[in-house]
C-alpha cells in the first residue's frame, strides 16, 4: 500500500482542475478545496512515489506546493483546566499553532485536573481523548509536578501522548507514559510571542509531525481495510445531508478513521450501508460507533 503524503497547493483558479484530475489518476485525494476570489487552496493526499509529478504540474501552473504534515490528523489539546484564572493562554496558542501545518485540534479542559494532590481525569474524558489521533497535554512550569504528579492523567490513554511544559531541562524519559516532551511552553499570563516561545511552538509542530508520519508508515506496512480519505469521499457523494451541517469540518479526517458530524441515531444505518465499487458496504470494512462527543459518528 502506498504512503499518502499531505500537501497544500496554493495558486490561481485558472486550470487548477488539471491538478484535481491528476490526483484522481494517481490515486490521491483532495481533502479540501477553498476558492477565494481568483486564488484556490487545495489540501491533498499525494502518493509518495508521485510527489515529483505533482510538483512539476504545480510549477507549470505557477502555483506553490508545500508540505502540510498534520493534514488528516485530529489532535486533542488537553489542559488540567481552562479556567481563565488558571492561565490557559499557552494551551490556546498550542492548539492554534498545531493548525498551521493542517491539524484539526479540539481543546479539552479536565473537570478535576487542577492541583497537585487531587488532579485526576474521568472515564468520560479519557474516552473523548482516545477518539483522537494524538493527545497534547499542556502542563505548567514546575518540574516536580510534571514528572511526579501529572502522569496519572495519562492512565487509560491509548494514543500517543505529547507533553508541553515550562522547564527546558526535562527529557521525555523523565515523564512516565509520555511519548514526547517539549519545553519552554509553560503556563504564562501572556500569548506566546517571544522568540524562544515561538521556536518552542515550531519544535512542537515538527516533533508531532514526526509522530504522525511514523503512524502513517506503520499503516502502510499493515494497511487499513479502507482508506479514511476514501470513506470521506464516499460520504460526500452518498450522504447529501452532510452538506447542510453548519459545524466546522463536518467530516473530520483522522489517521485511522473519519469523524462524521451527523446524529448517530438518525444516520448510522445510512453510513453503514455506504457502497463501494467492489460491491461491499462500509459496515463490512469498518466499525461505526457513536462518538462520546454526543453529536457525531
Amino acid at each position: 500500500m502506498a504512503v499518502l503524503l499531505p500537501y497544500l497547493y496554493t495558486g490561481g483558479v485558472h486550470k487548477h482542475g488539471l491538478l484535481i484530475e491528476l490526483m484522481e489518476d494517481l490515486g490521491g485525494y483532495i481533502i479540501q478545496k477553498v476558492v477565494t476570489g481568483t486564488e484556490v487552496n487545495l489540501i491533498m493526499l499525494v502518493p509518495e512515489k508521485d510527489v515529483d509529478i505533482v510538483k512539476k504540474l504545480s510549477k507549470e501552473l505557477l502555483g506553490i506546493l508545500v508540505e502540510a504534515p498534520l493534514t488528516g490528523v485530529e489532535i486533542a489539546v488537553v489542559s488540567p483546566t481552562l479556567a481563565s484564572h488558571h492561565l490557559p493562554h499557552s494551551a490556546c496558542d498550542v492548539a492554534e499553532y498545531l493548525r498551521h501545518p493542517g491539524a484539526n485540534t479540539n481543546m479539552l479542559g479536565l473537570a478535576r485536573g487542577m492541583g497537585r494532590r487531587v488532579s485526576l481525569s474521568m472515564d468520560y474524558e479519557r474516552k473523548l481523548i482516545n477518539e483522537h489521533d494524538i493527545a497534547v497535554f499542556t502542563f505548567g512550569s514546575f518540574s516536580d509536578c510534571i514528572t511526579k504528579k501529572k502522569p496519572k492523567l495519562f492512565e487509560g490513554i491509548e494514543i500517543p501522548i505529547v507533553v508541553t511544559g515550562g522547564p527546558s531541562d526535562l527529557k521525555t524519559k523523565d515523564i512516565q507514559g509520555a511519548d514526547l516532551y517539549v519545553g519552554n511552553i509553560g503556563r504564562v499570563s501572556h500569548r506566546l510571542r517571544r522568540t524562544e516561545e515561538v521556536n518552542a511552538l515550531e519544535n512542537l509542530n515538527q516533533e508531532v509531525s514526526k509522530i504522525a508520519d511514523s503512524i502513517r508508515k506503520q499503516q502502510a506496512r499493515d494497511p487499513l481495510a479502507v482508506l479514511p480519505a476514501r470513506v470521506m469521499k464516499e460520504i460526500e457523494n452518498q450522504v447529501p445531508e452532510i452538506r447542510t451541517v453548519l459545524s466546522p469540518a463536518p467530516l473530520t479526517l483522522q489517521l485511522d478513521g473519519v469523524r462524521v458530524k451527523l446524529p448517530y441515531d438518525q444516520f448510522h444505518e445510512k453510513i453503514e450501508k455506504l457502497e463501494f465499487d467492489e460491491g461491499v458496504t462500509l459496515s463490512e470494512l469498518a466499525n461505526i460507533s457513536k462518538s462520546d462527543v454526543g453529536f457525531a459518528i
